[in-house]
């Protein structure tokens, strides 16, 4: 069973509208609904890859009910969020069919008191025990302290449990330094985390900061790997034009299947890369498109290096 955590569950709701301009009324032509928040995203792709996944986190008021009676209709995906007083939060994307850009408006989650957080850390180490990999994902709802992602991270490392980290900020500072297994950040968490806006020169420095391996999301580019056994940038065969909301949570996905699938990196570089491009093909966030990942998945270029010895 792979274990995803998100602290800021949402309810993902999707508007599409034929072109999307400023001081001006729109007619939708469609909505969508999804349970939601990054690590729900990413559980959701795994179940469709065939992973046993659960959920867990915070669910409260009534969008919280609405997240968990959408999460009970994906099949392969187990709910262990834990009630809270407080609202989820609902995440609305407005999808330009004109353009195919997006808009992503995103409201703060609800308040969390100490109760609520040491209830979670007591249900989080219970299920770290059927747990063969565990991603941390999203932002902190308020009231769950900034370095809560390091004594999760170190939990899981004190049961032999990897750890993948998929967060911002001083969330991700504090993460790294706890030392997980594999950091996912996008070029910009990266260079905010680093200071360095070249990337290679980035996931080096991430690493000397106490991630065991980093890869970095470069959008459209693909992406950048720097891990124990070697470097490698992976990267698809063109630009893939659609809807980017959920692409970087395919991509963790993709990473943490590859992991307990035992594949070699480029092998699930080219996983990630190929589902995270097939999402931006998908309507909505938390779902990819089978025929495009299956032909994308051969054609995804992997350079790079392994290194003579671990370091």
């Amino acid at each position: 069973m792979i274990l995803t955590v998100t602290l800021n569950t949402a309810l993902d709701i999707t508007y599409r509208v034929g072109a999307l301009r400023p001081h001006a009324s729109h007619r939708v032509s469609d909505v969508t609904e999804r349970p939601g928040g990054k690590g729900v995203n990413v559980a959701r792709v795994l179940a469709a890859l065939g992973h046993g996944t659960t959920v867990t986190g915070f669910a409260g008021g009534a969008t919280g009910r609405a997240v968990r009676e959408r999460l009970a209709e994906v099949p392969g995906v187990r709910d262990a969020l834990l009630p809270v007083a407080g609202a989820t939060r609902r995440t609305v994307a407005v999808v330009d069919e004109l353009t195919g850009d997006t808009t992503q408006l995103n409201e703060p989650g609800p308040q969390i008191t100490p109760a609520e957080w040491g209830a979670f850390l007591d249900h989080y180490e219970e299920l770290l025990t059927g747990a063969s990999a565990v991603a941390l994902c999203g932002s902190l709802p308020p009231g769950v302290p900034v370095g809560a992602y390091a004594g999760l991270i170190k939990a899981a490392r004190s049961v032999g449990v990897p750890v993948l980290l998929d967060t911002s900020g001083e969330p991700l500072r504090r993460g790294v330094a706890a030392r997980p297994d594999l950091v996912k950040p996008n070029a910009d968490e990266l260079a905010e985390l680093t200071g360095s806006h070249e990337p290679l020169r980035a996931t080096q420095d991430a690493r000397r900061r106490g991630a065991r391996t980093v890869v970095a999301s470069l959008g459209s580019q693909g992406l950048l790997a720097r891990t124990p056994e070697g470097h490698w940038r992976a990267t698809p065969p063109a630009p893939v034009r659609g809807n980017p909301t959920g692409a970087g949570d395919s991509a963790v996905a993709g990473l943490l299947s590859g992991l307990v699938d035992q594949l070699p990196w480029p092998a699930r570089l080219s996983r990630a890369v190929a589902l995270s491009a097939a999402t931006v093909r998908s309507p909505v966030a938390g779902e990819f498109d089978g025929p495009t990942y299956e032909k994308l998945l051969g054609q995804v270029t992997v350079t790079g290096e392994t290194s003579k010895a671990a370091t």
